[in-house]
């Protein structure tokens, strides 16, 4: 992860991008990109979209997009300093409190 984060802060350096990766703009361009993953399923059924990964029209572009979400995060995690595992650990962690098991809806009928 370190070293994909270390990848993209060199790759916008090269290019003199880093007056343009304020959080606000990483925020903005993660925001475009996820949506542009999702208008790939916009209008697949639940079936189509458990196999789009089979299609091998759809399949290079879900990939692409993925990147682009994974490396928007990786960038705007770096410029606030935030650690993306440690995260989504702790993150975990509340969900487990606040979502135990054996209370989800309909657990108790």
């Amino acid at each position: 992860m370190a070293t994909l984060q270390r990848r993209l802060a060199e790759f916008a350096a090269a290019r003199n991008w880093q007056p343009f990766h304020t959080p606000k703009n990483l925020a903005s361009a993660l925001s475009v990109e996820a949506s542009e993953l999702m208008e790939i399923f916009q209008w697949l059924t639940p079936e189509e979209s458990a196999r789009v990964m089979d299609d091998p029209g759809r399949a290079p572009r879900v990939a692409d997009e993925v990147a682009d979400v994974l490396a928007y995060l990786l960038q705007l995690c770096g410029v606030l300093g935030i650690d993306p595992l440690a995260a989504l650990d702790a993150k975990i962690d509340r969900n487990e409190l606040r979502f135990p098991v054996g209370k989800e809806p309909g657990a108790d009928v």
